[in-house]
């Protein structure tokens, strides 16, 4: 009976952060809205839209082969598996020895991997544009975010998840600047992979700004669907990750009751919607960079990162 009710609990992590996942995307939208005097679309707005999608019958190109049609149910599964194991509002899980930040930026490269190959299948101008676009910031963002990961599993000693948020939990973290650098560049990869502002703006179709949307333009219906909920769960992990290791309050253990775990549901809530204002107050601050600058914006946080790193060895070796 505790190995049902583990695998339960695990259960419902999942589906979490799979029905929280559209709602994060369009309160961002809301908010955003509502800062610049507009009424706004509802926060179910995204939902209605998956909805109607997956109605909607699918049309392929002629050349499109297996793999493009495979393609979004692999990337939803790799980035659902991600965010699944992102310590959501327990810790200490039934599957929680598979989440280690490794194995994490393993999942959201294959996903980016076969998106990019997707993109390259049709053989269209806009899918080549996107693909490279997005190869060039893989090429820094996940140097970054290895070197981040390194920064934090060098601090907690663990690259589990749950033992690195128990860790940030408990007493022994400090303040380190280290970690503040290696958070940062977290931040700054967070933006570049989910395709926000300054990187890009995920409300345009603007083929000379758009790194995303160039790569699904071949894509309708159920296809389109997957992709899109795909995008809103990589954009729940990041907030969710930022916030279990900027914030790690109300986190239950794994042998809480069910008010432990109630309570740490009400704590997620409340850092997604901190996070979701946050980002929607940044984007509507900052205005898009062109192309060419994405470079350096994402030099920062893999600088920042190496930054940490290093400052760890070194204060170590004192």
């Amino acid at each position: 009976m505790e190995l049902i009710g583990n695998l339960v609990l695990q259960g419902v992590q999942m589906l979490v952060v799979l029905a929280l996942a559209p709602g994060l995307t369009g309160l961002i939208v809301k908010v955003k809205a509502r800062l610049m005097r507009r009424r706004g679309p509802s926060i179910l707005q995204p939902y209605r839209d998956l909805a109607r999608l997956m109605r909607k019958d699918v049309v392929l190109a002629d050349n499109a082969s297996w793999l493009f049609r495979a393609a979004p149910y692999m990337i939803f599964s790799a980035t659902w598996v991600a965010a699944a194991l992102v310590p959501t509002f327990a810790i200490g899980l039934q599957f929680s020895w598979t989440a280690d930040l490794i194995a994490l930026v393993a999942l959201l490269g294959s996903a980016r991997f076969f998106l990019a190959l997707a993109s390259l299948d049709v053989g269209t101008s806009f899918g080549g544009l996107g693909a490279s676009r997005e190869m060039m910031i893989g090429a820094i963002a996940e140097p970054a975010m290895l070197l981040a990961v390194f920064t934090v599993a060098l601090i907690a000693g663990s690259t589990q998840l749950s033992n690195v948020v128990a860790f940030m939990s408990s007493g022994e973290m400090g303040i380190r600047v280290s970690m503040g650098m290696a958070l940062i560049a977290l931040i700054i990869v967070a933006i570049a992979e989910n395709a926000r502002i300054p990187v890009d703006n995920p409300a345009t179709h603007l083929e000379l700004t758009m790194v995303h949307e160039a790569m699904v333009l071949e894509y309708s219906g159920r296809h389109l669907a997957m992709i899109e909920l795909a995008a809103a769960l990589k954009l729940l992990l990041y907030v969710a990750l930022i916030g279990c290791l900027a914030a790690p309050w109300g986190i239950a253990p794994a042998d809480a009751g069910p008010a432990g775990f109630v309570t740490g549901f009400l704590f997620f809530l409340a850092k997604l919607a901190a996070g979701g204002t946050l980002l929607a107050i940044f984007e509507t601050s900052v205005a898009k960079m062109r192309v060419f600058r994405i470079p350096d914006f994402l030099g920062v946080g893999l600088m920042l990162g190496l930054l940490g790193t290093l400052l760890l060895f070194v204060s170590r070796s004192l």
